[in-house]
C-alpha cells in the first residue's frame, strides 16, 4: 500500500499514507473550489474527494447559467495510493505552489471540458475544527482551510469557450479532511433522540483589496450556535478575529431561498464592523453537486471503475425547483463592508447559506414552513 508520498516525512501514525489513522467508513480527504465572474451570469462550483475506507475516489463540476440551466459532470473510479497526483478519470488537480496556486483540468465529458488556474489572493486560513454528535456517536470531526483567489483559464460548454480572465474571475476554495458521512446509507439503528430537528448554516468567504473575510456560523433548532469562526486575513497575514456575527437573512417570500444578508461584527479593537451581502445568482449543490441528501450523486458512492455522466437540470421544474429551499445553496456573492470610521469597501466571493428543518430565531416551526 506504500506509495510516493510516503517518501516524505509527513506521516502521522505508524502505517503508509494511504492508511488512515482511523477506520471509521466516514474518513474523508476532499477539495472544493469555485468561480465566477462577478455577473450573476455564470457561477462554476468543482470539487475532488478521497474516501480511503471505502476505497473510492471521486470528482464533480457543476456550471450554472443564469439561475436556469444547471449542468453537473461526475467521475467516479476505485482509490489509488498516488496522493501527490489527484485525479478521477479526465479530471487532474495539480498543485503548482502549495498553499497559493494550483491548476483544475477536465477532459471533455459530454460537451464540458475546463482548464482553470486559481492563484490566491491572501494566505489560506484554518478554519476552527468542526465538530458535530448525533446521540453519542461523531458524525462530523472535521478540519478545513479556506482561501479567496482569482481564476484564470476556459470553460468549454457545448462548443461555446468561455475566457476565464483573472481580472474579474474570482472565488474560494476549500481543503477539508476528517470525518462526514460518505457513502452508502447505513443502517440507523436506534432513532436518534431526541431526533434531529435540522440546521442552520451561513459560509462567507469574500475577497476585499486589502484583506479575505471568512465567517461561518452554525446554529441548532433553537439558535444555539455550536460553531462561530469570522476571521479576517490581511495581506500582510495578520489574522483578524471578528467577534459574534448577528446575521439577519433576507428570504424571499414563500421560500427559503436568501436573497441576501446584513450581519453586524466587531473588530479587533471592537468597533462596528457591518456587511451586506446579496446573492446575484443561486446554485443549489444538493442539485447535482452530492451535498445535503442528493438523490442524484453522493460523495464516496462507489459507481464502478471509470464511472462518467452528465446531467443537465432546469431548475423551473417543478420536480426540482421543490426541493431546492430545502437544502445548501451556493450564491454569487457580493458584499459591502462598513468600517468603524465609515469607510465602504466593495468584496466578491461565495455566499452558502442552507436553512433546513426548525429555526426558531428564522420564524422556521418545522421542515415546511417558508419565509412570509
Amino acid at each position: 500500500m506504500l506509495g510516493p508520498t510516503d517518501e516524505f516525512p509527513v506521516h502521522q501514525t505508524a502505517a503508509p499514507i494511504a492508511w488512515p489513522g482511523t477506520s471509521d467508513r466516514n474518513f474523508y480527504d476532499r477539495s472544493y473550489f469555485n468561480a465566477h465572474d462577478r455577473t450573476g451570469e455564470i457561477f462554476v462550483i468543482t470539487g475532488i474527494g478521497y474516501y480511503p475506507n471505502l476505497g473510492v475516489k471521486d470528482a464533480f463540476v457543476l456550471v450554472n447559467r443564469g439561475g436556469t440551466t444547471h449542468t453537473a459532470v461526475h467521475l467516479s473510479d476505485a482509490i489509488d495510493n498516488d496522493r501527490l497526483h489527484q485525479h478521477v478519470g479526465g479530471y487532474r488537480v495539480e498543485v503548482s505552489e502549495p498553499l497559493r496556486s494550483l491548476r483544475i483540468t477536465l477532459d471533455e465529458i459530454d460537451g464540458i471540458a475546463a482548464d482553470l488556474s486559481f492563484t490566491g489572493l491572501f494566505d489560506a486560513l484554518q478554519e476552527m475544527p468542526h465538530v458535530m454528535r448525533t446521540g453519542q456517536r461523531i458524525t462530523l470531526d472535521a478540519q478545513r482551510f479556506a482561501q479567496l483567489g482569482s481564476w484564470q483559464g476556459h470553460l468549454v460548454i457545448d462548443g461555446e469557450e468561455i475566457a476565464v480572465d483573472p481580472a474579474t474571475w474570482i472565488g474560494s476554495r476549500d481543503r477539508s479532511w476528517g470525518i462526514r458521512p460518505v457513502g452508502e446509507p447505513e443502517p440507523a439503528g436506534r432513532p436518534a433522540d431526541p431526533p434531529f430537528e435540522g440546521m442552520w448554516w451561513t459560509y462567507i468567504p469574500m475577497a476585499f483589496d486589502d484583506f479575505q473575510l471568512v465567517l461561518i456560523v452554525q446554529e441548532a433548532p433553537d439558535g444555539f450556535r455550536s460553531l462561530n469562526d469570522c476571521s479576517r486575513v490581511w495581506k500582510d497575514g495578520r489574522v483578524e478575529q471578528l467577534g459574534w456575527p448577528r446575521i439577519a437573512v433576507d428570504y424571499r417570500s414563500g421560500t427559503r431561498i436568501p436573497t441576501g444578508a446584513s450581519i453586524d461584527m466587531t473588530d479587533a479593537t471592537g468597533g462596528p464592523l457591518h456587511l451586506d451581502v446579496s446573492s446575484l445568482l443561486a446554485a443549489p449543490i444538493h442539485v447535482g453537486g452530492g451535498y445535503g441528501g442528493d438523490p442524484d450523486w453522493t460523495h464516496g458512492l462507489w459507481k464502478g471503475a471509470d464511472f462518467t455522466e452528465r446531467r443537465t437540470y432546469d431548475l423551473a421544474d417543478p420536480a426540482v425547483a421543490g426541493r431546492i429551499p430545502f437544502g445548501v445553496i451556493d450564491h454569487v456573492g457580493r458584499a459591502v463592508l462598513r468600517e468603524a470610521d465609515g469607510t465602504t469597501r466593495e468584496g466578491w466571493g461565495l455566499f452558502e447559506h442552507g436553512a433546513l428543518g426548525r429555526h426558531d430565531p428564522s420564524g422556521f416551526a418545522d421542515w415546511l414552513s417558508v419565509a412570509p
